[in-house]
């Protein structure tokens, strides 16, 4: 039974209801500074911790609630005697409830003029240990952590008169891990100060010790292969219109292997602010293209490399319609991604219930003019053996004021249209990257091999298959060519111009090349490996 909860939060969202709902029932009301002060002026009787403790509060406010009259009523183990014993025989009440959210801590950091001092001072003490001591005793005391359990334990109060075991469980299990992902923070943003200078706006970009907070989302019916296990998570606080923000709005579900790819074809179709589309398969673009709609990039895409389409994924950058969706609807897809979808277009899948439709809301991703300012991720991170890869994200867009023309002959309008779409293809390539593309769609895609000279072969050979001609052809490569062989197979194939990091000991040589065979070479100072 409940019938003493303390409260004592910083964010007060709800706490007023759920005072005056443990109120009705006669429940008695312990509480702290300002959530003392919001029940009693809105006519709740409430006891000032001071009052209950016996002690006043101190070194302003940074002891209130350390006390054996805190701690005891929240550990005392009801079905231990000895316990029992021992807590009246100092006075000590039991505390039934606990509802507290702590300091802001990650919100004051993450203000661009926190200072130490305001970091320090939002580090809560007081309640993450009344926390602890709630949660450890979890069969006798209710731990409240976030306003969105209130409703849940008000129900089970009204309709049974106490809270189940599962749910106080569930509300441990919450209460840790809210004190795991506090001290996480506190950890992550400390470790990245110079001890000696101890300067906020000198954090290293990367903390002396990471501590991650990842949320599962689902497990998974299995990994890469059948025979490995895999789950699903998500960051604490996700970037806006990134994948694990999707719904799923029919189909099976999704597969490890689906959900790789599908970030892949997300992140690159995000790209384009024109209507575009991407089709991924085993992680590598086989089609990408721009149109003047959805459905014009689709056909587009799809003629890059349609036996590679087959069992893809496929992502769009807006809201798929009927017209496209019929289109889409002839072949076979294992996962569809768009920012919404019409009810025809809806209607035209549901047909096809294994086809798994994916929704991302982009509402809260601005724009800016015509490009999207997409929510990126700040940082990628690879799992080695008993270690992390930790790298900031692949956000270059390569302006074209930073771009430089090395070749006798210069790019026309056209060809440096088509180069900035083929270098923003590239980077969603596995090295050795190679990319032909032309009038705002992908003509050949070359990807993951040993030899650059290799990709360029390749995707040549793809674009033959396709019935695609090259003749005319802008390409990119990911990272510079390191002898003079792999242009002359792109400009054999027909490349009129090339856009490439340079930064090569022979680019003197390439670029010479390039004069020679009457092509123009563009350099961006910025290779994109992607492994």
């Amino acid at each position: 039974m409940i019938q003493t909860a303390l409260l004592s939060v910083s964010d007060k969202t709800g706490v007023l209801e759920l005072a005056q709902a443990l109120h009705a029932r006669g429940v008695k009301l312990l509480s702290t500074g300002g959530t003392a002060k919001l029940l009693a002026d809105n006519g709740l009787p409430v006891i000032e911790v001071a009052n209950h403790t016996g002690f006043p509060e101190m070194l302003d406010g940074r002891v209130k609630t350390l006390h054996p009259s805190i701690h005891g009523g929240l550990l005392a183990r009801r079905d231990l005697p000895e316990h029992m014993a021992a807590i009246a025989a100092h006075g000590i009440e039991t505390i039934d409830m606990l509802v507290v959210n702590l300091y802001p801590f990650e919100a004051t950091v993450a203000k661009a003029d926190c200072t130490l001092e305001d970091a320090i001072e939002n580090i809560d003490i007081g309640g993450p240990a009344m926390v602890r001591s709630a949660a450890k005793n979890w069969r006798d005391v209710v731990v409240l952590t976030d306003a969105a359990q209130y409703a849940q334990v008000l129900s089970e109060l009204n309709t049974n008169g106490d809270v189940s075991d599962t749910t106080k469980f569930k509300c441990s299990v919450a209460a840790f891990n809210r004190i795991a992902q506090y001290d996480s923070a506190i950890s992550n943003y400390l470790s990245t100060l110079d001890a000696e200078t101890r300067d906020v706006n000198a954090r290293a970009e990367f903390p002396a010790q990471h501590n991650a907070n990842l949320i599962k989302v689902q497990d998974l019916r299995y990994g890469e292969n059948s025979h490995q296990s895999a789950a699903l998570y998500r960051d604490l606080h996700p970037a806006p219109g990134s994948l694990v923000t999707a719904v799923q709005l029919q189909g099976k579900e999704l597969s490890y292997n689906n959900i790789a790819d599908a970030d892949a074809a997300w992140e690159c179709v995000k790209e384009f602010s024109a209507p575009a589309c991407v089709i991924i398969k085993h992680a590598n673009p086989c089609g990408v293209a721009v149109g003047a709609s959805l459905g014009e990039a689709y056909d587009k895409a799809l003629k890059t490399d349609s036996t590679s389409a087959f069992g893809g994924i496929i992502a769009f950058n807006g809201v798929l319609d009927g017209a496209a969706a019929a289109a889409v609807a002839k072949q076979f897809v294992e996962v569809l991604i768009a920012t919404d979808y019409t009810a025809e277009a809806l209607a035209i899948f549901k047909a096809k219930a294994n086809v798994r439709v994916l929704k991302i809301d982009l509402s809260l991703v601005q724009k800016s003019g015509s490009d999207w300012q997409q929510g990126r991720n700040a940082q990628d991170i690879k799992r080695i053996g008993s270690g992390l890869l930790i790298q900031t994200s692949d956000n270059f867009d390569a302006p074209l004021a930073d771009l430089k023309i090395v070749t006798e002959i210069k790019p026309t309008a056209q060809q440096m249209d088509d180069l900035m779409f083929a270098w923003k293809v590239a980077k969603f390539v596995k090295s050795n990257a190679i990319v032909y593309c032309a009038g705002g769609m992908t003509l050949g895609v070359g990807a993951g091999q040993m030899s650059r000279l290799d990709s360029a072969k390749i995707a040549s050979i793809k674009a033959a298959a396709a019935g695609l001609s090259l003749s005319g052809s802008a390409v990119a490569s990911d990272a510079f060519f390191p002898f003079r062989d792999g242009l002359d197979v792109v400009i054999d194939a027909g490349a009129s111009c090339v856009i490439q990091p340079g930064g090569s000991m022979r680019d003197d040589e390439v670029i010479a090349a390039a004069n020679e065979r009457g092509i123009a070479m563009v350099l961006t100072g910025v290779r994109h490996f992607r492994h």
